[in-house]
């Protein structure tokens, strides 16, 4: 039964009661370890949380969020105390709610487009999607009977957000399921990518856990187009997903480059943040060292956090344009200033300085303006004439972004259609120029949000059923 529209409760409950943030650990207590700084609201917090929704005729919060989530309805849920209701409406349209309410920018997508924004703070939406799925888990027994079998197989490259999301939804459907994964670690991204301060691997494997439940066979340390072509998956397997992400470092394009003590981002958070003695590479030692992290996305946030866990001396993040225009989290930039981050904006380095044995010792900069918006909307950084200064370094954390992996050549994976920035071309079901072989998430669009991929994953899960069904035409 669907909840009723309006709660019982205070048409002006929002006027009333002030939004409450979730309770947050001490910057100087959370520097020290690698637990999540979040914890959850009571039970009486969040029902006064979820009475803030006035119920909006036509939300804003389902339109801006990429998996259009029935927010105002569970919100109505959890007004009533309905903490169970409300956490299995959340999962009628997402595979991972308590993992997206921790990851998700909500102040971009949900809580940016509540109509209380216009009057005062938006309603608490991230944080009660978490309190009613944890409280879920708690309290739910969770017994996952398998679907029957419908006699078809899948292979699901990469266990990503995209790529699980793809898998719980096939094997809903009674599809045999096999996701290969090129890791020893479960999870992709979720693990290799997120510091466990934001997403602490326990709810990872917590939602794996669920999906071998529910038959998902997954086969760790396996390169697909290296250790198995794709031709041998297609061959097995009536249908592939491909949601292997996009993982290669844009690389640092700057005199110097080659010194010692620059590292790339992803290799960084994956030793600090993955504690098994599986992942590979030399200690990167941080602890006593000025840290420079060039970059403003969520990565470089990451970085920068994991840094002053690690026993940095100062961390310092540069980059080119403004605050208002860092595609990062103002949510994780706060955090990273509380812990102590210095950040230089409107600040974009020229050059990398080492010393005679070949470290790293100073990063050479020029003091940037914002001129005309370019071709994406923003305005274009320019250099301001006689602004060079440095910034003394021992250690560079490059957080430029990613690109698509490169598969060995004459492979089927290369041979697949690619978009402008290398990216796989996919159709309206997510399907690529190859029949049977369908691909999302980062892979596809390039790196973006956890909620993106999952979406992606559910859309491709529904192409493949479709294409079983009713095979779609290959493209010309």
């Amino acid at each position: 039964m669907s909840p009723p529209l309006h709660p019982p409760n205070d048409k002006y409950a929002w006027f009333k009661i002030n939004r409450a943030s979730p309770p947050k650990r001490a910057a100087g207590e959370r520097v020290c370890d690698f637990h999540e700084i979040y914890t959850d609201y009571d039970e009486a917090t969040v029902k006064a949380q979820a009475l803030r929704c006035i119920q909006c005729p036509t939300p804003g919060c389902v339109q801006a969020c990429p998996l259009n989530n029935r927010i105002p309805e569970w919100l109505a849920l959890a007004a009533q105390g309905d903490f169970l209701g409300a956490a299995a409406l959340s999962r009628t349209t997402s595979n991972m709610p308590e993992i997206c309410s921790r990851v998700c920018p909500q102040e971009k997508l949900c809580e940016g487009s509540c109509i209380l924004n216009a009057r005062t703070e938006a309603v608490a939406i991230g944080a009660v999607e978490r309190f009613i799925n944890e409280y879920a888990f708690r309290h739910e027994k969770w017994e996952l009977a398998q679907a029957p079998s419908n006699g078809r197989g899948v292979a699901v490259i990469g266990s990503g957000p995209g790529g699980l999301a793809c898998a719980d939804e096939l094997a809903k459907l009674g599809y045999a399921v096999t996701v290969f994964e090129s890791q020893l670690i479960p999870g992709g991204l979720l693990v290799n990518g997120i510091p466990a301060f934001k997403l602490e691997k326990r709810i990872v494997e917590r939602r794996i856990e669920l999906l071998v439940r529910r038959g998902v066979e997954f086969r760790l340390g396996v390169k697909v187009g290296w250790d198995v072509t794709l031709e041998q998956l297609r061959a097995e397997f009536g249908a592939v997903f491909l949601g292997v992400g996009a993982q290669r470092p844009k690389p640092l394009d700057l005199p110097g480059a080659n010194f010692r003590g620059i590292v790339d981002a992803l290799p960084f958070l994956i030793q600090k943040n993955v504690d098994s003695p599986l992942v590979d590479g030399e200690p990167i030692e941080v602890r006593g060292k000025r840290v420079v992290v060039l970059g403003g996305g969520d990565t470089a946030m990451d970085c920068l956090r994991t840094a002053l866990r690690s026993g940095a001396a100062e961390v310092t993040c540069v980059y080119r344009r403004d605050l208002a225009n860092m595609p990062g989290s103002r949510k994780e930039y706060a955090n990273a200033t509380e812990e102590g981050a210095r950040f230089l904006f409107l600040t974009n380095p020229t050059e990398i300085v080492g010393n005679g044995n070949g470290d790293v010792i100073e990063v050479k900069c020029t003091r940037m303006e914002l001129g005309a918006p370019d071709a994406s909307g923003r305005r274009k950084p320019r250099a301001v004439p006689n602004s060079e200064f440095s910034i003394a370094a021992d250690l560079i954390l490059v957080a430029y972004g990613f690109d698509p992996l490169v598969f060995p050549a004459g492979s089927a994976l290369a041979q697949i259609e690619r978009d402008d920035w290398d990216g796989f071309k996919v159709d309206a079901n997510q399907m690529t120029s190859l029949p049977g072989v369908f691909a999302g998430g980062d892979s596809v669009r390039g790196p973006s949000l956890v909620v993106h991929a999952v979406r992606d994953g559910r859309k491709a899960a529904a192409g493949i059923h479709r294409h079983f069904t009713a095979p779609v035409v290959a493209r010309v």
